[in-house]
């Protein structure tokens, strides 16, 4: 079994506004394993950028991490220093942001600032910080490398400054990626050229890397595993297969049922009713339940546990307690499971690896 090399234990973070205390993530855990990929997905305002920038310990001014664990081969990065952490940034664990625009500088060349995190750290000389940024802008597929080096950002296409942000991530060779929606930005064409790169550069490189999107479309193509998050909370986890033929939770079912399809023809894309709940007064029960059609009385007033579906899947819902009663997926999704199925008795789908929570 693959060693894991990041644990997020029970964490909490709360925001001080001027309406209140916002409670934006509500007892989150999961773990990274060494080489695996990672997707954490839901709607805008779920909690995923919150839960990843604490990793990086770049939360705004106005967070508290009221509890938990960051733990980083063993090592709980909550307990570190200021000074600490600056050497992990960029080095052990590095981040790509969604708009590469806001993350490059565009006064200076991008060679520069590709090597500048090998000089931030000290690791090598600066005409070997330069050659080393050659290298891995020739690695993450930026044409001409070398005459380019000189070159700002504005002299490049969206897909390509995207590719130069990666290089600043990786140039370090860092064991954690951390990439923060990186495809929004681009056509669907590029989108499909980054993901390819990423793949690519993680079986070079050996990275593991935590992949956040709310494309679910873009997660079948990446990742090993998928942690969904609703409403600051983690309410199903499993690999890649266990999510997009064999969910359980009711939200999954509809972010999955909203994904458009090449069968859909000219009827009419589900959505999800409703909007997420108002963290300044997180609900009692299940936060998903007003929008929940399968909602029981139970979800109004107590939290769902995760109930373990196999040894790679867990799911926060009380349709799994024994006692509840028996409800059929949607359609679309019924039609996932069954082909599923289907190709696991043709022998075209082997079972996954054991996998945990925590």
């Amino acid at each position: 079994m693959a060693q894991k090399i990041l644990e997020v234990n029970h964490l909490k973070i709360n925001f001080q506004t001027f309406a209140g205390t916002v409670q934006a993530i509500r007892d989150v855990s999961f773990n990274l394993k060494k080489g695996e990929t990672l997707a954490i997905v839901g709607e805008s305002g779920s909690g995923k950028s919150v839960t990843t920038r604490s990793i990086m310990g770049l939360l705004a001014s106005n967070a508290k991490i009221v509890s938990g664990e960051i733990k980083y081969k063993g090592q709980d990065l909550l307990l570190e220093t200021e000074k600490q952490m600056d050497d992990h940034r960029g080095n052990d664990i590095s981040m790509i942001f969604q708009d590469p625009m806001t993350s490059l500088d565009p006064t200076m060349p991008i060679g520069k600032q590709v090597a500048e995190p090998l000089l931030i750290h000290g690791k090598i000389s600066k005409e070997k910080a330069l050659t080393r940024a050659q290298e891995v802008l020739e690695l993450v597929g930026i044409p001409n490398a070398a005459t380019r080096m000189k070159d700002y950002p504005h002299q490049f296409s969206g897909g390509q400054r995207q590719r130069i942000v990666i290089a600043i991530a990786i140039v370090n060779y860092p064991e954690i990626l951390i990439a923060d929606e990186p495809t929004t930005a681009l056509d669907v064409t590029v989108q499909a050229q980054i993901i390819d790169l990423m793949r690519e550069l993680q079986e070079k490189l050996e990275t593991s890397i935590i992949f956040i999107t709310h494309d679910l479309g873009v997660v079948a193509g990446i990742a090993d595993r998928v942690a969904v998050m609703y409403a600051g909370k983690i309410v199903e986890y499993g690999t890649v297969d266990d999510i997009f033929y064999k969910p359980k939770h009711p939200y999954t079912w509809g972010l999955l049922s909203s994904m458009p399809t090449l069968d859909i023809g000219s009827g009419k894309l589900a959505s999800i009713p409703g909007t997420p709940p108002d963290l300044l007064d997180p609900p009692k029960g299940d936060a998903f339940a007003p929008r929940n059609p399968y909602a029981m009385q139970i979800d109004l007033e107590a939290q769902p546990p995760f109930f373990q579906v196999s040894p790679t899947h867990y799911a926060a819902t009380w349709l799994l307690h024994p006692d509840a009663p028996k409800v059929e997926p949607p359609a679309a999704i019924k039609k996932r499971s069954e082909e599923y199925d289907r190709l696991m008795k043709a022998g075209q789908i082997s079972n996954p690896v054991e996998g945990s929570l925590n």
